[in-house]
């Protein structure tokens, strides 16, 4: 066996200095490319001036995101560069006309999170204290866009969030999907200091056992918010504490006591991303529509049969009460193909005639998973 060193045992290391003028001068190579990449999106929005579209094209985004990971050769994650890029995006779009998105408040909820991180900190986010003050924004034109959990992969379907989209004329621009995660703070140095923890019921519910186990006697007092219950804790000092986001620990100058304390870690939310009229352009890889059958034997099984007769999967459907009607039922579908395509138009001729109605929600690409609850 040779006794010569392998190659580079014995290099120097790598001359600090050199290294961070070398990233400086890609930083100032950076920093001109996305000047430069901004004037062309201002252009973009120049040229579109005139239209009622909304600038937020998430078919076009996607197409971005799965182009740029193909090419990207590491060693940078594909994670980052997509974090990266949502915000490059999300400064575009503010340069070509800044949009208003509306999302269920206050400041510091999960709704707030998850459109910070798929709209980017660019995105003029606005609070609203209602779902339906959330629907009737976009149907009025009072906001271009609007971010709604529809469901909870532990706790099911947000059902007035089904009921509105028949109230409303919305459609489905695109879908997310956000991983729900809980800490308790406060302002005490140590969990056993707290005697009260407030919460929205919902955090409270998804960590009952960890608190159980954990905090047993502790008084649980449910509020209208996470961010109102931040509140709270930051106001009434140590023996008051709260659950949920991490990110409310900053905000409000809590103490994070305990982290993830979730009761199933595999906790994801289902956001929606709602317009006033059909997203236009682009690959699309879902649909979603409202339908009622007619009130007669067999009629939800011939719109099955439909579907199954084009070979389209259908990956959810839920019935809720139609309003003002007792005993009828409106079914929530969402389907894997885009029904907006050409050679959909004789199946939903034939789908037509055996739904008593039907509403096409809108057909949009497949959602992004992001880690909104601040994983640390």
């Amino acid at each position: 066996m040779s006794d010569e060193p392998r190659d580079g045992a014995n290099a120097p290391p790598p001359d600090l200095a050199a290294l961070r003028a070398e990233i400086d001068r890609l930083d100032d190579g950076i920093v001109d490319l996305l000047n430069r990449r901004a004037s062309v999106s201002i252009g973009v929005g120049r040229a579109k001036k005139d239209s009622p579209d909304t600038v937020f094209k998430p078919f076009r985004e996607k197409e971005v995101m799965d182009r740029l990971a193909t090419q990207n050769p590491g060693p940078l994650p594909e994670s980052h560069l997509q974090a990266i890029y949502r915000e490059i995006m999300s400064s575009s779009r503010r340069l070509q006309r800044p949009e208003r998105v509306v999302y269920l408040g206050p400041e510091g909820t999960f709704s707030y999170f998850a459109g910070l991180e798929y709209m980017g900190r660019s995105a003029e986010l606005s609070p609203k204290a209602t779902f339906e003050e959330i629907f009737r924004a976009v149907a009025d034109g009072e906001a271009e866009l609007g971010v709604i959990p529809l469901e909870n992969s532990l706790q099911g379907t947000v059902g007035q969030v089904v009921d509105l989209f028949m109230l409303f004329p919305v459609y489905i621009q695109a879908e997310l999907f956000c991983r729900i995660t809980h800490c308790l703070m406060g302002k005490a140095d140590f969990p056993a200091d707290v005697k009260e923890i407030h919460s929205h019921p919902q955090p409270l519910d998804q960590c009952q056992n960890w608190l159980k186990n954990n905090m047993p006697g502790r008084t649980l007092v449910p509020e209208n918010s996470t961010a109102a219950a931040a509140e709270i804790a930051a106001q009434r000092g140590p023996e008051v504490a709260t659950v949920g986001h991490i990110r409310l620990a900053d905000r409000y100058g809590l103490n994070i006591l305990a982290a993830h304390i979730e009761d199933m870690p595999d906790n994801w939310t289902r956001f929606l991303v709602i317009g006033p009229r059909v997203s236009e352009g682009g690959n699309r890889d879902k649909t979603s529509l409202l339908f009622t059958v007619p009130d007669k034997p067999g009629a939800l099984a011939e719109v099955l049969n439909t579907f199954a007769g084009r070979a389209i999967n259908i990956t959810k459907l839920e019935s809720r009460p139609l309003r003002g009607e007792k005993w009828k039922y409106v079914f929530f579908t969402d389907l894997e193909c885009d029904l907006s395509r050409m050679e959909y138009d004789s199946f939903l001729t034939d789908l037509r005639e055996k739904c008593h109605t039907l509403r096409i929600l809108g057909s949009y690409p497949t959602g992004p998973h992001l880690d909104a609850g601040g994983r640390r």
